[in-house]
Order: C-alpha cells, then sequence, then structure tokens
C-alpha cells in the first residue's frame, strides 16, 4: 500500500512537471509579438544591437524585452539617434514612433503596446488606456476631452478608435489615433519635444542653446531628494535620465535620498545602499 502511494505520488508530480513545462516554459518560449518602426528621417534600426534594417520597419519577435536604437540615414548627421528599451507582448504589436531632432530635447515620438488588462471591465464593451509622458504632468486629453494630467490611467473607455494626445506649455502637442479593444490597456508612452519658439531664456535675454540646457548636469554635494506626492502614488526609479529606460525601483512620496547627479529634468539618487538610479525632478524636491 505503501509503495503505491509513493508510485502514486511520483506520477502526479511528474505530471504537474510536464503541465508546466508544455503549458507554461515551452508556451512563452514559442509565444511571438511584433515590432513596427517608424521614424522621421530614415534611420537604421538596432535590435540588442544588431542591424536589422531601415525604418520603416517591421518584424516578429519573441516575447520579451528588447533595446532598440535609431541611428540618423544619410545626410542627417546634424540629427540626434535614440534607443530605448521596449516590451513585445505575445500576439502583440509594440509600435514605436520617433521624430528625431538636433538633440533629445528637440526629439519627439510615442511607443505604444497592448496588453490584458488585470481585472475584467466593470463596464461591458470597453478597455483602458495608460499614458505616461516625458517630461511627467502633461495634459491627456481624450477625444478632445481633458482628463488629467500624467501618469494616469483612464477607465472604462469605449470600445473602438480614439484620438489620444497630450501637452504641456512649453512643448509641442503630440496627437496619435489609437484602438481599445474590449478587456485589453493601451499602453502609451510620449516624449514632448520642446517648442523652440517658447525656449527659456538666460538672464541677459538671449535663448538657450539646445545643447547646452540638455547637456546640463553639475555634481552636488551634502543635497538631498524628496520625493513629492505623484498621480500614482510612487515614482518610478529609471536606470537612465529617460522615460524609456529600465525601472530599477519604486519610490514612495517622503522619503528622502541622497542627490548623486543632476540632469535637465533629471535627479540621480541612490534609493538603496550600492545602488542608484535616475528620478523625474517634476516630483522631487532639492533641498
Amino acid at each position: 500500500m505503501k509503495g503505491k502511494l509513493i508510485l502514486l505520488t511520483l506520477l502526479l508530480v511528474g505530471f504537474g512537471v510536464f503541465v508546466f513545462v508544455k503549458f507554461y516554459l515551452l508556451d512563452k518560449q514559442n509565444a511571438f509579438g511584433r515590432i513596427k518602426v517608424v521614424s522621421s528621417p530614415v534611420a537604421s534600426v538596432f535590435v540588442d544591437n544588431v542591424a536589422v534594417g531601415k525604418t520603416p520597419f517591421e518584424q516578429k519577435n519573441k516575447v520579451g524585452e528588447y533595446m532598440v536604437k535609431l541611428i540618423p540615414e544619410g545626410t542627417a548627421t546634424d540629427t540626434a539617434s535614440w534607443q530605448g528599451k521596449v516590451k513585445v507582448y505575445k500576439n502583440a504589436l509594440t509600435y514605436i514612433n520617433r521624430e528625431l531632432g538636433s538633440s533629445d530635447l528637440t526629439s519627439a515620438g510615442e511607443i505604444f503596446t497592448t496588453t490584458k488588462m488585470e481585472e475584467s471591465p466593470k463596464t461591458p464593451n470597453t478597455g483602458e488606456i495608460y499614458v505616461e509622458t516625458e517630461p511627467q504632468g502633461a495634459i491627456v486629453y481624450l477625444d478632445n476631452d481633458e482628463k488629467g494630467v500624467s501618469s494616469l490611467i483612464l477607465s472604462e473607455v469605449a470600445k473602438g478608435d480614439h484620438e489620444l494626445s497630450v501637452f504641456m506649455p512649453r512643448f509641442l502637442r503630440r496627437t496619435q489615433k489609437i484602438n481599445v479593444d474590449i478587456g485589453y490597456r493601451v499602453n502609451a508612452v510620449f516624449k514632448l519635444a520642446i517648442d523652440q519658439s517658447s525656449a527659456s531664456l538666460t538672464p541677459t535675454g538671449t535663448k538657450k542653446d539646445d545643447k547646452t540646457e540638455a547637456t546640463e548636469s553639475a555634481k552636488t554635494a551634502k543635497s538631498t531628494i524628496t520625493i513629492s506626492d505623484t498621480p500614482t502614488g510612487f515614482l518610478r526609479v529609471r536606470e537612465e535620465p529617460s522615460i524609456s529606460a529600465s525601472e530599477e525601483a519604486q519610490v514612495k512620496p517622503g522619503e528622502s535620498f541622497d542627490l548623486i547627479e543632476e540632469q535637465s529634468g533629471w535627479y540621480k539618487i541612490e534609493y538603496e545602499k550600492g545602488k542608484e538610479g535616475w528620478v523625474y525632478s517634476q516630483y522631487a524636491e532639492k533641498k
């Protein structure tokens, strides 16, 4: 009898391992999505440092995270390149649109992905939209109706086509058409370009040079950063001073950290002993 119980247990464990490997590991390994990249001007596309083509570009990729880089082609030598990490989801499209300017400040673009909602929508025939912007705090409009400031989640959005746009003073407005499916979330990440006609002025009344403003950074000593209130209740710590960089951690309002470095719109902090990352300065106070 004891031997039969042991055998039955082994069979059940073996069956569990078989199900896990077949329906989780193998399914995940064989899951694919697509990456589509468009840009102005035309640019060479690199995925994980491998040249894969020129924009407009589209290819099938396994589910996972990828580093995408765009390097302007031909005569566009005065145009800034771009790179960022993107995620590919099963049977979904990751759409990247970049308008490359002379610097990061004058460049703009969007990244769109679609994921299954964590919970079923409370209202029938609806989905949701998550909007994140760089800089944060941009005003979000859905079908020309003001909805709040980024970062935010728009819930119970009716199935179908919509117009999504974001705006912040001193930056150029961005607008894109999107489609919302029932039970799915559209993740939208906007990068805004500075409006050069309203660029900040120096004390002498002359406009700051974009390159100078973009590269302004200073090592600071004996300064601390206190996290302010945010719409999400937390602030993301990123690997690089860019909204497209990987998230390293999350910090909460009221927490204070040593300031290591400062760049235009970003603070570098030590969020844990020996661990450093960048937070957006709009939701942090320097002391």
